[in-house]
C-alpha cells in the first residue's frame, strides 16, 4: 500500500465574524490548522474576516457514549448508501452528523466534515482521527478518491466492516458464553457454601448425632469458604487484571496465549476459521481496491487477530515480494487448509484472486456461524448437567442427616 508522506495536521474549529462580498455581516465556524490558515480560507470564500478565534473546548469533553467499531461500520454504510444515491459527500456527512444517535459520533463526523469543507481530502480528514479510522481504512478511501470511485470504495469498506464485526461477535460469543455460565455456577455454589449450609449446620448441632461423611465434608468446605471467601474473590480479580495487563503489554505472552488458543478444544477450531476468514476478507477488499498484493498482505497480517497467523502472513508477504506464488507460500505455513490454498491457486492462475478470496471469506464466515451455533446447542445440556450435579449434590448432601433420622424412626 502506498505510503502517504504528506504531513496531516490536526484541524481545529475557529469561530469567525466578517463581511461577505456585499458588505453584510456574517459569522460562523470554520476548520483549519491555524488562525492564519482560517483567515486565508475565509478570504478564498469571499469573506473578509474581522475576528477569528479558536473555539473553546468543553471542560469535560464532548460527553455522550463512546464510539465503538459498530458505529464506524454504520457510518461507513451510510456514506456508501448516500454516495451511491448521488448525494454529494459534504451533504452526506452533514446529514449523518445531524442524524447520529450518539453525541460523540455526531462530533466526530462534524470534525471530518469541517476539514473537508476547509479543503482537505476525505482520506486526509479521516487520518486526523486514527483512533477510529486506521491506516487500512484511510488508504482505501485515498485509492477511491484517486480512482474517482469513492462510492464503490465506501461500499467495499462498509461490507468489510460489517462482516468483520459480525465475525468478531460470533467468536466472542463462542468464548464468553461458557465462561459466563460457569461464573454464574461459581457464584451460586459460593452462596450455598457461605449462606445456606451454615444455617443447616446450626440445625445439625441440635441432633446430637454423628453426621454422614459427605455432610461433614460439605460443612468443612463451607467453613473454609466463610473464612477465606474475600481472599478467593480478591485473588480472582487480581489474577484477571494481571492476565489482561500481560496480554496488552507483553508481546511474547500474548503470542503464546494466541498459540494455545488455536490448540484449545472446540474453541480453537473457531478461532482458526475466524483468522482465515479475516485474512481472506481483508486481502480481498484491499486487492480489489487496486492495492498491490504484497502491501495488501501487510494489512491482512494486522487484521488476522492472532499472533501466529500474523507471523505466518508476514512470511507469506516476504515470499511474495521475492517473486514466489502466494498459494505456495501459504501451503508452506501449514496453517491454511488445502481448500483455501487451492482456491487461491485458481485465483492466481485466472487473475480473479480477489473473487476467490471473497468466496473463501464467505465460506469460513459461514462455518464460524455454524460452529458457534453448534457449540451453543452442545454446551447448554452439558452446563445443565454440571449445575444439577454440583448444586443438586450439595443439597442432597445437606439433607442426608434428615433422611437418616427419618429411616431410624
Amino acid at each position: 500500500m502506498a505510503t502517504n508522506n504528506k504531513v496531516i495536521r490536526k484541524q481545529i474549529v475557529f469561530t469567525y465574524q466578517g463581511l461577505n462580498r456585499r458588505g453584510g455581516k456574517i459569522k460562523g465556524e470554520i476548520y483549519a490548522a491555524s488562525a492564519s490558515e482560517a483567515k486565508g480560507n475565509l478570504k478564498k470564500q469571499g469573506i473578509t474576516p474581522t475576528k477569528v478565534r479558536k473555539k473553546p473546548q468543553p471542560l469535560f469533553g464532548s460527553g455522550g457514549k463512546p464510539i465503538d467499531a459498530k458505529d464506524i461500520a454504520v457510518f461507513t454504510r451510510q456514506v456508501a448508501t448516500m454516495l451511491t444515491a448521488g448525494v454529494p459527500l459534504v451533504q452526506s456527512l452533514d446529514m449523518i452528523a445531524k442524524g447520529a444517535d450518539k453525541q460523540s459520533m455526531s462530533k466526530l463526523v462534524q470534525d471530518v466534515l469541517g476539514q473537508v469543507q476547509a479543503g482537505s481530502s476525505v482520506a486526509d480528514a479521516l487520518r486526523t482521527q486514527p483512533k477510529y479510522f486506521d491506516d487500512l481504512y484511510c488508504d482505501l478511501v485515498e485509492s477511491g478518491e484517486k480512482s474517482g470511485a469513492l462510492d464503490g470504495i465506501f461500499d467495499r469498506i462498509a461490507l468489510y466492516k460489517e462482516k468483520s464485526e459480525a465475525l468478531k461477535s460470533k467468536i466472542k460469543k463462542a468464548m464468553t458464553y461458557p465462561i459466563a455460565i460457569l461464573s454464574i455456577s461459581f457464584i451460586v455454589v459460593g452462596i450455598l457454601l457461605v449462606v445456606v449450609i451454615p444455617s443447616f449446620e446450626d440445625i445439625f448441632k441440635s441432633f446430637g448425632a454423628d453426621l454422614p461423611g459427605p455432610t461433614m465434608t460439605a460443612i468443612a468446605a463451607s467453613e473454609v469458604a466463610q473464612d477465606y471467601w474475600a481472599v478467593v474473590v480478591a485473588g480472582i480479580i487480581i489474577a484477571v487484571f494481571l492476565f489482561k495487563r500481560a496480554l496488552r503489554t507483553n508481546a511474547k505472552f500474548a503470542a503464546s496465549m494466541d498459540a494455545l488458543l488455536l490448540k484449545a478444544p472446540i474453541v480453537g477450531n473457531i478461532v482458526n476459521k475466524g483468522a482465515i476468514a479475516r485474512y481472506a476478507r481483508t486481502l480481498s477488499t484491499t486487492f480489489a481496491a487496486g492495492v498491490p498484493l504484497h502491501e495488501a498482505l501487510n494489512s491482512a497480517a494486522g487484521a488476522s487477530g492472532n499472533a501466529v497467523y500474523k507471523k505466518a502472513i508476514q512470511e507469506i508477504k516476504a515470499d511474495v515480494s521475492a517473486g514466489n506464488l502466494m498459494h505456495v507460500s501459504m501451503r508452506a505455513t501449514n496453517l491454511f487448509p488445502d481448500m483455501v490454498t487451492q482456491m487461491v491457486s485458481i485465483g492466481e492462475e485466472s487473475g480473479a484472486l480477489d473473487t476467490m478470496l471473497e468466496r473463501v471469506a464467505n465460506v469460513y464466515e459461514q462455518e464460524v456461524d455454524d460452529a458457534v451455533d453448534g457449540i451453543t446447542a452442545l454446551i447448554e445440556p452439558f452446563i445443565m448437567v454440571f449445575l444439577g450435579t454440583v448444586i443438586g449434590g450439595l443439597i442432597v448432601v445437606m439433607y442426608l442427616p434428615i433422611f437418616q433420622m427419618g429411616n431410624a424412626v
